[in-house]
């Protein structure tokens, strides 16, 4: 991420489709590498607060557009892929996250929605627990006849790292328990104390070491080292706050489980309550934040669930939360400093992103001394017409600037003080030209970002690629990090991915180029060799996804595996839909997730003879493995689209909805003739009469329930 974290933002009920659909896919590339910074690289580039707003703003366009929701939305997202270097552990139950709050009316309509779902009164007794939500890394222990077997971090939520010997260090996680079930997963937070945290920094610091940001980076890089025995070394503890996998239900409600799980000698956070309603969460609320700078611990909200079991249950989840939890987090800090420069970076895909350079400053605990400042807009205060645009500021070099953070990460300029800006001060004038090649940056018409023309004369631009391309949702080489990329193109071995594969013909002869050079060996270099022998057999949408393709995310890039199959099929896709008009056109665009900016992108780059001629010269080094289409066996409606009408008497519509989708179909809410199915209760009107004059099959809910095996 290069510091471009907001937008000349048009309201959302403002916009039309064509400024939604190229909204929601900025949004998507945005918040795609903040997941990865975050939960990947333990090194955060948005703050916890700037990263919930950008979530909210693609939330609430999909909400307006359902029918724009992208392949590859960040609503469908959780964490980021593993890191290199663990063993992978596929989670038996997927780690959720959580949905967030922010102001104290949400947690009034999250009981309303609760309710809803439930079929319950607004006088009907619901308890909850609330409990702070520790600012840490979470991680599954599973226990199996009472004896710790495995450790796993979340990775993407389905995959995650084995860090079981790690574990093993920490003094709150128990190796054995008496009385537990004879399978039990105990998912929590591992974190260190403040206290403890200033000591490792201090030691870190006078062995010459690597000091850390703040807590929560101490943690998952402590948790996350390849050497057990340095992790043995850290002060990490852990919390208990919840489970997976079990061979028996731990009690009734949550309250109950974690009581349990105390029981059993884990650590639980004692400020858990039990509430009977919003005004007694939010007083709870409101007391931990009051004690939030006493804690010895970082927290940065406070999680309410839903307490009673068999109603978290029937609840279920969403595609990546729970609806029986929600997370109310806490507002943002702030602090006074002086802006000493602006510099400009460049990103992969050209975006010009000004960042300030500040007097360093502690935020929150934290020494800060960078703050994203987004765009030209929100520095000059004003869109290219001249008209103010929403949180713009006009900032300069020299001036008293206030920056906020809500955790470890770049904070946002929040204000600035007018009243002690120097008297010789000028506006920040952006650059034209790129600093780094020096070709035209341009301003499209509607994009808040300018982004230089170079392409891949560009060496940021380049270098950017080269990391995506070795990156791990994309070829995913072993040895061949940001680092060895940045240091292999700046001594010309790399200027585009093709030469990766040619590195060994070029260099390999006997390794010694290699091998001879600092920080490499016989071993690493041979291992580096095989890495990228491996990774010329490759599925097609690694390909797709590691050709960096503006738009084009990873979700994105297999949905056009799937649908195409293989590459081939593909490429001659690409140059039909190249006039953006015909057969070819309509079936991309037809693609479900894939919207015309996606597709424009895409036909775009393959259609530009630079581009192009790099792509063919890298696919001539690879064999590239065709796609499988989805498994639909098992489910009599997967792939089917289904439209309920009507009032269902044995479930809710929230929940039928969510049980056909688990299913495999899509539910939509007008009948067509590209509906399948019409699940029809007492009182439907004229869907279920529209579904008769296409002829659609119409069910009663018994019928489907029958059908799905829930007679």
């Amino acid at each position: 991420m290069n510091g471009q974290t907001d937008h000349a933002e048009v309201a959302v009920a403002d916009l039309d489709r064509a400024a939604a659909e190229a909204e929601l896919a900025r949004l998507a590339e945005l918040l795609a590498e903040a997941n990865t910074a975050y939960h990947r690289d333990d090194a955060p580039e948005l703050t916890d607060a700037e990263y919930d707003r950008i979530k909210r703003r693609n939330r609430e366009i999909e909400d307006r557009f359902p029918d724009l929701k992208r392949a590859d939305s960040p609503s469908e997202q959780v964490g980021a892929a593993p890191a290199e270097g663990f063993d992978k552990v596929t989670h038996s139950q997927r780690m959720m996250s959580l949905g967030n709050a922010f102001e104290d009316q949400e947690i009034f309509e999250f009981d309303t929605r609760i309710r809803r779902y439930l079929g319950l009164a607004a006088d009907a007794p619901l308890a909850y627990t609330a409990e702070p939500k520790i600012d840490g890394l979470s991680l599954a222990l599973r226990y199996e006849g009472g004896v710790l077997v495995q450790a796993a971090t979340r990775g993407d939520g389905a995959v995650g790292e084995n860090v079981t010997q790690n574990a093993r260090t920490i003094e709150t996680i128990p190796e054995r328990l008496t009385g537990a079930p004879d399978i039990l997963e105990v998912r929590g937070e591992v974190y260190m104390s403040h206290d403890d945290f200033a000591a490792l920094n201090a030691r870190q610091e006078s062995r010459g070491g690597k000091t850390f940001a703040n807590p929560r980076n101490a943690a998952a890089g402590s948790l996350r080292q390849l050497d057990a025995s340095i992790t043995r070394d850290r002060p990490l503890r852990f919390f208990a706050y919840g489970w997976g996998e079990l061979s028996e239900a731990l009690a009734e409600t949550q309250g109950g489980a974690i009581d349990r799980l105390a029981a059993l000698g884990f650590q639980t956070n004692p400020l858990t309550a039990i509430c009977t309603g919003p005004e007694e969460m939010l007083a709870h609320y409101a007391r931990i934040e009051e004690q939030r700078a006493t804690l010895g611990y970082d927290i940065d909200g406070v999680v309410y669930k839903v307490d009673d079991l068999a109603l978290q249950a029937r609840l279920g989840f969403r595609s990546t939360t729970p609806r029986w939890a929600i997370a109310h987090k806490f507002p943002a800090e702030l602090a006074w400093t002086r802006l000493e420069k602006i510099e400009i970076q460049v990103g992969r895909t050209g975006a010009l992103s000004p960042v300030a350079r500040l007097a360093p400053v502690t935020v929150g605990g934290v020494v800060v001394s960078n703050a994203t400042l987004h765009n030209e807009d929100y520095i000059a205060g004003r869109d290219a017409n001249g008209a103010p645009i929403r949180d713009g500021k006009d900032i300069r070099e020299g001036d008293w600037v206030q920056v906020y953070r809500a955790g470890d990460v770049i904070p946002k300029v929040a204000d600035v003080d007018l009243g002690k800006r120097p008297k010789d001060s000028q506006p920040f004038a952006f650059p034209q030209e790129c600093p780094r090649c020096g070709s035209a940056a341009i301003r499209e018409e509607g994009d808040a970002v300018r982004r230089c023309t170079g392409g891949l004369i560009c060496p940021a631009q380049a270098v950017e690629r080269l990391k995506h391309f070795v990156s791990r949702a994309a070829f995913d080489i072993e040895g061949l990090g940001s680092k060895q990329v940045e240091q292999f193109y700046v001594d010309g071995w790399i200027k585009e991915p093709a030469d990766i594969f040619t590195l060994s013909d070029r260099y390999g002869s006997g390794m010694q180029q290699l091998k001879n050079r600092e920080g490499w060996g016989e071993k690493s270099a041979q291992n580096l060799f095989d890495a990228i022998e491996a990774r010329r057999r490759i599925p097609l949408g690694r390909l797709i996804f590691g050709l960096g393709i503006r738009h084009v995310g990873e979700v994105a890039s297999n949905t056009l595996a799937r649908h195409y199959g293989d590459w081939p099929t593909f490429e001659t896709a690409m140059d039909e839909a190249a006039d953006l008009e015909g057969s070819a056109w309509d079936d991309l665009i037809g693609i479900d997730g894939v919207g015309q900016v996606l597709a424009r992108s895409l036909v775009t780059t393959m259609s530009q003879e630079a581009e192009r001629a790099s792509i063919d010269r890298l696919v001539s080094h690879l064999s590239v493995e065709s796609a499988a289409k989805p498994a639909t066996e098992g489910s009599p409606v997967a792939g089917q689209t289904i439209v309920f009408t009507g009032s269902l008497e044995k479930m809710t519509r929230a929940e039928a909805k969510a049980r056909a989708e688990a299913l495999g179909a899509k539910v939509s809410g007008s009948v067509s003739a590209k509906t399948d199915l019409v699940v029809a209760g007492p009182g439907a009107g004229s869907k279920e009469k529209k579904a008769r004059e296409l002829g659609v099959d119409i069910l009663d809910e018994d019928g489907w329930l029958a059908l799905i095996g829930q007679a």
